[in-house]
């Protein structure tokens, strides 16, 4: 399998894990929260005088149900649904609180308020709408069993006992999303340079390069610009004899050269296979030299475990063609230079003109 094929894989486990794990990042944030929760419950109860089993019921879904929903999802085969059965859940659990409390106003609208808020942030298309019925439900049958007594009045200590719901758990919940955009945005960050270079040698992708070279290309027509196309000589007999592994290094080994003889402004790029190409915003001459410096660095290469390894490259040398502003007309004129050096011997530079390309 090739780096980009294992980078696939390793991208497809790790979105697994992520899923899979949704249990475990949630259990937390549900303590805190039905945690919370419990405390304007229990002061609303505390006034309302409420019998063992309304109590009972409350602390079931504050303190028992977060450790029991971690259990049922870290035993099923599907953690991941399971852990979205138990985000329903604790919508419907939090419905059925509220006609405990008499409807208590602050109190009930708060819990019904975060745990839709809760499913909202949890990034799962539609899940707060999942949850809506499952919550309206248990409310109705809260309801009926608790004879639909309505107190809306919510005294001070309530409203007390609500505020770190309010501000514990928001912030609880904003930090988490927080990391999570965190995440996302050194994701896209690592996505973008992936797109700009070539993993192996740390060059331009073609993309990339084509961007930055049509952009050098379409500067006006009195500044000099001069196109490089490198071929490395015999890479197949290279490949043949000593490996792609060694292929690899070669490849790298050039890349790095000319990396070292960029000049400001120029944009160096991988066409390919063991194929190069760097724009310079240099008229043809200077554009030479830079050249013959890459060639002479490239020929004096070694590779201590591969001692009979030389590496060679041609360089084909091309202008802008005359009034056009084509990148594959520019491409194609260094092209017809690099098969004139070539065919002249390689390991060497040739300069584009037009009696050289007649000859």
């Amino acid at each position: 399998m090739d780096k980009h094929g294992k980078r696939k894989a390793a991208d497809g486990l790790g979105a697994e894990t992520r899923l899979r794990d949704l249990y475990r990042r949630t259990y937390p944030l549900r303590t805190l929260g039905m945690g919370l929760g419990l405390l304007p419950v229990a002061m609303v109860l505390q006034e309302r005088e409420a019998g063992i089993v309304a109590w009972g019921w409350a602390f079931s879904c504050g303190l028992a149900w977060p450790h029991l929903a971690r259990w049922l999802a870290a035993r099923s085969r599907d953690p991941y649904h399971a852990e979205l059965q138990n985000l329903v859940m604790d919508s419907a659990l939090a419905a059925s609180l509220a006609p405990l409390m008499h409807f208590s106003l602050l109190p009930s609208v708060m819990l019904l308020s975060v745990t839709t808020a809760d499913k909202i942030s949890s990034g799962v298309r539609r899940l707060w709408r999942r949850s809506l019925l499952p919550m309206l439900g248990a409310l109705l049958l809260s309801g009926l069993l608790n004879g639909f007594r309505v107190d809306i009045n919510t005294s001070m200590n309530t409203l007390l006992a609500c505020l770190p719901t309010m501000v514990i758990h928001t912030l609880a919940v904003a930090a988490s999303s927080y990391q999570l955009v965190r995440r996302v945005q050194a994701q896209n960050l690592q996505l973008d340079k992936l797109s700009r270079v070539d993993s192996l040698t740390g060059l331009g992708s073609r993309a990339h390069w084509q961007a930055m070279a049509s952009g050098l290309l379409q500067q006006p027509q009195e500044r000099p610009a001069t196109l490089l196309l490198v071929d490395v000589d015999r890479f197949k007999d290279t490949n043949d004899r000593h490996g792609h592994a060694v292929g690899d290094d070669l490849l790298r080994a050039i890349a790095s050269c000319i990396l070292s003889t960029l000049p400001a402004g120029g944009h160096a790029g991988r066409l390919g296979g063991d194929e190069f190409v760097v724009a310079l915003p240099l008229a043809p001459a200077e554009a030479a030299r830079v050249a013959e410096t890459l060639l002479a660095q490239v020929q004096a290469l070694e590779f201590p475990r591969t001692p009979g390894l030389r590496a060679s490259i041609s360089i084909g040398l091309a202008a802008p063609p005359s009034g056009t502003t084509n990148l594959r007309a520019w491409l194609e004129a260094a092209d017809r230079a690099l098969y004139l050096a070539k065919a002249n011997g390689r390991g060497r530079v040739q300069v584009f003109t037009a009696e050289a390309a007649d000859g």
